[in-house]
């Protein structure tokens, strides 16, 4: 009979245990995504009456709709709601549950597949915490980076959370159309780890889809328009509260 090795045994003990920890399915980068509700309610035509950076979700980077048996129920996070009506409310519907409904459904089920995520509260109340750890919104005001009527340069607005955070972020703006010389700032996303360390966003230049509108994927514009990754060269409008 032929006997294994003790190394080929170690190998394939740690092989077996990476796997565990590492499923091929499992998610390797999570973005909490911030988006400015001017900007939003512009393309929406939505009244937000809100003045600061609000949560738009909490997304893995592998996955959408992964369990859809597993239903949003409001009760599991009633300590959390208080936070969730200010930090993330639903600027389409403020009285509705139904955005943490869908962001839980087609997000929050697929990075159940980690531990640290596996239930709704768990979910939700990280998000609330990586959002109020960042504190994304007094971070730009610290630096001078204000809602304004004057343009920022896009280097500006990436330089001040890439110091600060010591990763790049994924900035996108709205193009008013195609002819524009400035665009709209309208959500930052920064990128973490499994672990919650913080991480690069990858620099991809994709549209994000428009044609059903709603929270992913505003309307409200021309085919051209919606969010997309900034022009580094181009003005950035970043607008005040109306």
């Amino acid at each position: 009979m032929r006997l294994c090795s003790p190394l080929l045994v170690c190998l394939a003990a740690g092989l077996s245990s990476a796997f565990v920890i590492s499923p091929l399915h499992m998610w390797t980068k999570i973005i909490l995504t911030h988006h400015w509700p001017t900007t939003f309610c512009s393309m929406e035509h939505c009244h937000p009456n809100i003045s600061y950076w609000t949560l738009h979700g909490l997304w893995p980077d592998k996955g959408i709709d992964c369990n859809s048996s597993w239903h949003f129920n409001s009760s599991q996070i009633e300590d959390l709601l208080p936070d969730m009506k200010k930090s993330w409310p639903d600027l389409l519907n403020p009285t509705s549950a139904s955005f943490w409904k869908y962001e839980w459904h087609k997000h929050g089920t697929c990075a159940a597949k980690a531990e640290s995520l596996n239930s709704q509260h768990k979910y939700f109340s990280k998000a609330l915490e990586l959002y109020h750890k960042l504190d994304l919104d007094s971070i730009l005001r610290k630096f001078d980076i204000i809602p304004s009527d004057k343009y920022y340069a896009f280097s500006q607005i990436e330089g001040v959370i890439e110091n600060f955070y010591g990763v790049k972020p994924k900035i996108q703006c709205v193009h008013p159309s195609k002819n524009a010389d400035f665009q709209i700032l309208g959500q930052i996303e920064i990128c973490f780890n499994p672990d919650f360390t913080l991480l690069n966003c990858e620099k991809q230049i994709t549209m994000e889809t428009i044609s059903k509108g709603g929270w992913d994927s505003p309307v409200g514009v021309d085919k051209a328009s919606g969010f997309s990754v900034c022009d580094h060269d181009m003005p950035v409008y970043y607008p005040p509260f109306q």
